[in-house]
């Protein structure tokens, strides 16, 4: 589908089988794991293979955790203090989350001006309509966004329709320059 990078959300009770089946299919795209929240989750992420980790927020043990993790953690943060103590605590990369709930592309650029040495991951009411807008950010890396998978495709087995709408979403990746 044209998608480097998918996240799966620890969710459900499914969420780690989804992984674990996904990683195992070898399709080249990297399995993830997200809604990452304490050091046990990052142990049954790895274990299903996960090959990199996001959270929606932060806490001591968790960014403990995430740093001794063999894969990439990457800690949500939606104010500036939250983006500098992941700074402080090791962490080149947080998530902005959730983006839009937390002022969208006005407050993330606004945030990022004296931040400019942090890359980010807008997650949270990421839309196809405003994707690109957040890609064209500097310092944003990549956005994260569960239009591409819905519920129904899912439930009806129209594994195409979700293959669709990955590709349009990988295709407004490479539109961003």
């Amino acid at each position: 589908s044209g998608l480097k990078f998918i996240e799966v959300t620890l969710r459900t009770p499914e969420s780690l089988a989804a992984i674990r089946a996904m990683a195992g299919a070898k399709t080249g795209a990297i399995i993830g794991a997200g809604s990452i929240r304490s050091p046990r989750d990052i142990d049954e992420a790895i274990a299903a293979g996960a090959e990199f980790l996001v959270s929606p927020g932060q806490t001591d043990a968790l960014l403990k955790a995430g740093l001794a993790a063999p894969v990439p953690f990457i800690p949500a943060a939606a104010t500036p203090a939250e983006m500098m103590r992941a700074m402080e605590a090791g962490f080149p990369v947080v998530k902005f989350f959730p983006a839009e709930a937390s002022g969208g592309i006005r407050a993330l650029s606004a945030i990022l001006a004296p931040l400019h040495d942090i890359a980010v991951m807008p997650t949270g009411g990421i839309t196809p309509a405003n994707a690109l807008d957040y890609l064209k950010i500097p310092n944003v890396v990549a956005v994260g966004g569960s239009w591409m998978v819905k519920a129904d495709d899912l439930d009806g087995g129209r594994f195409d329709d979700v293959a669709a709408l990955a590709r349009e979403a990988a295709a407004i990746g490479r539109r961003r320059s």
